[in-house]
């Protein structure tokens, strides 16, 4: 009985082939399960150098394998990270050569708003550790940039307050780059944006406002994106962050060099405004201009308080002239006196000197007085001799010789003398006389005034009285002789005509009360 009822099991039971039941499973997965959302624990992640990513889903209870082929990974909306809990969206396949079954992923988010935040701190960790959001780091916003560039969404209401609000401040020119601010590929679209803009030619912008709308964590994911991060980090151009409301806070408001609570207050920190521009050029004009008033007054008064110490110069020039008039007169006075001086200190070793004439009549008396008698005499006197009875006395021939020599030494000696007495006469007067340049400057400075004087000067010269026939009577000192009744030495007088001198006696007046020489 027992045999027949398990023989008729047997017979019951279809029988299939291992590609029949791996198939059967296979449609009754993707038929089951065509379009699920699985919610675990990434782990066993891998990437492969073909772009496919292999990874593991898990919770308390179970693991189930995940694939995201390489066409998916730029459209998946996030990093997938071991460790993150994620909801996947995708569809179950199985493999039937090993008998498995995977989900094979299209989409991925992380899993609640506690998940998304325990990624952002991570995140944030990390580029804190690498001084993404050190100060050192922020760059300044330029003070009136000309080109203003904007990534946002091209729709909402975002561009258009930005627009506006620049428009009404500064009217500057804006360049926008427009990106998807959310859901799949905006993260990488906004990186690439933002490199974009930093390399774009010919016309840089000179500051870029990322921003964006309102929205939940999710929405603002994009903005928390590694990628987003370091191509804000690596920007040259300064960036201002608008992302969310004033309450909503990403990372890229922490890398980036300005964060602003809306757009409307980035474009305001973009460019200034106008008629606060305006107003605080006016005030600084009329502080410029009276300060510039007050320097001027203060240099005046001072100007005016030097003038005021400072002498009369009219009267020092009146003074001045007065005294250079003075001291021309008195040297016009004291020029002509001062060159009789020096004429009659030259003139003066002259007068004492006995005249050459004088010196030569007196050396012609000491040679008659030393002459020789007449040789008749001598030979008498010779003969007297040679009759007395002393017979050793010498010839006259001798006595002759030796007079001779007597007279020829002693005509030397008068020679000698009367060069030595010249040369002291000559050594003399040009110690008395004054250097030739002195009285060279001293004439070349007056030779005007001079020239003025030199005809009264002729007048009163005594060579001219004595070219009108008048005699300068001297005696054999020097001294004048101006009266009839003078006796001069020996009477011998001198007198001086205009063309030279002459000596002369002085005799008794005659009857007729003539002068005879």
């Amino acid at each position: 009985m027992m045999e027949s009822d398990g023989a008729s099991i047997r017979g019951n039971v279809p029988q299939y082939s291992v590609s029949e039941i791996s198939g059967a499973i296979k449609r009754t997965l993707e038929s089951g399960f065509g379009r699920v959302r699985v919610r675990g624990e990434i782990t066993e992640l891998k990437r492969y150098p073909s772009g496919h990513i292999y990874l593991s889903l898990k919770d308390e209870g179970g693991k189930i394998a995940g694939v995201i082929w390489r066409g998916s990974v730029s459209r998946l909306g996030m990093a997938p990270e071991n460790g993150n809990e994620v909801i996947a969206t995708g569809r179950v396949s199985a493999y039937g050569e090993r008998s498995s079954y995977q989900l094979v992923i299209d989409r991925m988010e992380f899993a609640g708003e506690g998940a998304l935040l325990a990624n952002i701190e991570r995140l944030r960790r990390k580029l804190l550790e690498e001084g993404l959001f050190d100060p050192e780091r922020k760059k300044a916003i330029p003070f009136l940039p000309s080109l203003v560039g904007v990534i946002t969404s091209r729709s909402g209401a975002v561009l258009h307050d930005i627009i506006t609000t620049i428009s009404r401040r500064f009217p500057r020119d804006v360049l926008l780059w427009p990106v998807p601010v959310q859901g799949e590929g905006a993260a990488s679209q906004i990186a690439a944006a933002i490199e974009g803009m930093s390399v774009r030619r010919p016309r840089t912008p000179d500051v870029l406002i990322v921003a964006r709308g309102g929205g939940s964590l999710e929405d603002l994911m994009a903005f928390n994106d590694e990628r987003v991060l370091r191509a804000v980090a690596a920007c040259p151009v300064p960036v201002i962050s608008a992302v969310g409301h004033e309450t909503d806070t990403t990372l890229i408001d922490l890398v980036s060099d300005r964060r602003a609570p809306t757009p409307t207050a980035a474009a305001e920190m973009a460019v200034p405004l106008r008629s606060e521009m305006v107003a605080d050029m006016a005030h600084r004009n009329a502080r410029l201009t009276g300060a510039l008033t007050r320097i001027i007054q203060t240099a005046r008064a001072r100007l005016d308080q030097a003038a005021a110490r400072l002498p009369d110069l009219p009267g020092l020039l009146d003074s001045a002239r007065m005294r250079l008039e003075d001291r021309g007169q008195r040297l016009d006075l004291a020029l002509p006196s001062f060159v009789m001086r020096i004429r009659n200190r030259l003139d003066t070793p002259g007068m004492h000197l006995p005249s050459p004439q004088l010196l030569i009549g007196r050396s012609q008396a000491r040679l008659q007085a030393l002459r020789l008698p007449a040789p008749e005499l001598l030979v008498s006197r010779a003969r007297a001799r040679l009759t007395a009875p002393a017979t050793h006395l010498p010839s006259p021939e001798l006595l002759i010789e030796r007079r001779r020599a007597a007279l020829r030494l002693v005509s030397g000696e008068l020679d000698t003398a009367w060069q030595r007495s010249l040369q002291t006469f000559q050594l003399r007067t040009e110690r008395q006389r004054l250097s030739p340049d002195i009285l060279r400057s001293a004439i070349r400075l007056q030779q005007a005034r001079l020239q003025g004087l030199g005809s009264h000067l002729e007048a009163v010269s005594p060579r001219a009285i004595l070219s009108r026939g008048y005699v300068l009577v001297q005696d054999v000192n020097g001294q004048p002789v101006t009266s009839a009744e003078a006796r001069p030495v020996a009477d011998r007088v001198v007198l001086s005509f205009a063309d030279g001198e002459r000596g002369a006696k002085l005799d008794s007046l005659s009857p007729q009360g003539d002068l005879g020489l």
